[in-house]
């Protein structure tokens, strides 16, 4: 297809579908997250995912995109004026971030990655955060963390400067919601359940609507961070499905052999973390080496939610497990697996361990920062609101105690 200028036109369309797939990919957690949680609390944790929907939105034009990709200031963040209020975002193309789309697709299409990453954080503390204390943190997390991150690895920081690679979000996105969801079980602690209560999920259909929204949405979220309808998101692609079906499988058949029986939530929950673990290796590998990390991501992970279980850790929907170890590991295997001839990148398996090197370093320093920074912010969070919801609000539901509804209306009307 001919081009404008130096924009192409396929090129633009296809980093617009793929944003409207990410963008998808918000609801499509809230599915997922209402489905695995209480009836009580159906529309509580829905409503942590839309609501980041708007909140992000707009800090992203009043400076989160200019803080993330504005002018390298010390390796540390952008130039915060640069792009404030979509200032110098526009029709033209910018070098940097995707030479043939304008930068106004650009920033769109970053938009969606920056909404979604804070509302992954909701399944760890589901069922026990009040919504004035997440308002809080979804604002002050979206500026400390998340920002701070997109520079330092898509914006031309120090981890890029380093060598870093991370295709679509192993680190900007999973790894840094997953320590951040670690940090806030331990903080807020476990949820407070009457006897014989149970945790199981609800609505297990809505858990496989929104896997399959989260899946249709990640091929979006992986192929389009090509930014241009060519090889590389053709095999992002194709890894993506690849690397989720494998750890799908796997998750399945380990847990079948593990607890007796092949239950759907299992099969989802592999999915996901198979979804999530490529994703920062999907533009640098060849397909074969999805079918490992798809192997690894389930193993792996299963056996840190057992783990989880073991040490009491009342992370709720497992989010740290799934998300935060599948983005470590799949950063690790980035440098492991990476070969020139997919994107330019080297890994250790072609002999380059000094990117094998940068991968496990970039990974810790950032595991490190983000449960550092998320823990200090609930703290200060807590002085000026409480975190946590006292325990009748916690008893009756979130739903009609802080919100006034119920996503059920059994009784054929309003009490």
């Amino acid at each position: 297809m001919g081009t404008i200028g130096h924009i192409s036109p396929g090129d633009t369309a296809f980093v617009l579908v793929s944003g409207a797939l990410v963008a998808l990919m918000t609801p499509g957690l809230a599915f997922f997250y209402g489905g695995l949680v209480r009836r009580k609390n159906v529309l509580a944790i829905m409503m942590q995912s839309f609501i980041a929907m708007g909140v992000v939105t707009a800090i992203w034009v009043l400076g989160g995109f200019s803080l993330a990709f504005g002018r390298d200031i010390h390796g540390l963040i952008g130039n915060p004026l640069q792009y404030f209020a979509l200032h110098n975002v526009g029709m033209a193309p910018n070098p940097a971030h995707g030479p043939t789309i304008p930068f106004l697709v650009f920033f769109g299409y970053q938009e969606m990655f920056a909404i979604i990453t804070p509302a992954l954080i909701t399944g760890a503390f589901a069922d026990r955060v009040s919504f004035k204390a997440f308002l809080a943190f979804l604002v002050g997390w979206s500026l400390l963390v998340y920002i701070p991150f997109a520079h330092w690895i898509w914006g031309g920081g120090f981890l890029a400067q380093w060598g870093l690679v991370d295709f679509a979000g192993g680190i900007v996105v999973h790894l840094s919601a997953g320590i951040a969801a670690l940090a806030s079980v331990i903080f807020v602690g476990r949820r407070k359940l009457a006897p014989g209560e149970s945790t199981a999920p609800h609505n297990i259909a809505f858990v496989a609507l929104g896997t399959g929204l989260l899946w249709f949405g990640w091929f979006g979220f992986n192929g389009g961070s090509a930014l241009a309808a060519n090889g590389i998101a053709a095999t992002a692609f194709v890894n993506t499905d690849i690397a989720g079906s494998v750890a799908m499988i796997t998750w399945l058949v380990v847990a079948w052999w593990r607890e007796g029986k092949p239950t759907m939530t299992g099969a989802l929950t592999g999915a996901v973390a198979g979804l999530a673990t490529v994703t920062p290796a999907a533009g640098y590998v060849r397909p074969w080496a999805a079918v490992l990390i798809g192997l690894a991501s389930a193993l792996v992970c299963y056996a840190a939610v057992r783990f989880r279980m073991r040490r009491s850790l009342d992370d709720a929907l497992d989010v740290w497990g799934v998300h935060g170890v599948g983005g470590f590991i799949g950063i690790v295997l980035t440098g492991a697996f990476a070969v020139a001839t997919v994107n330019g990148v080297k890994g250790a398996i072609q002999g380059d361990w000094k990117q094998f090197g940068v991968q496990c370093a970039g990974a810790a320093i950032t595991a490190v920062y983000s449960f550092v920074i998320t823990m200090a912010l609930l703290k200060v969070i807590n002085v000026f609101t409480p975190v946590r919801v006292d325990e009748v609000v916690e008893t009756k539901g979130l739903d009609q105690e802080l919100h006034g509804e119920t996503a059920y209306d059994l009784g054929g009307g309003a009490t």
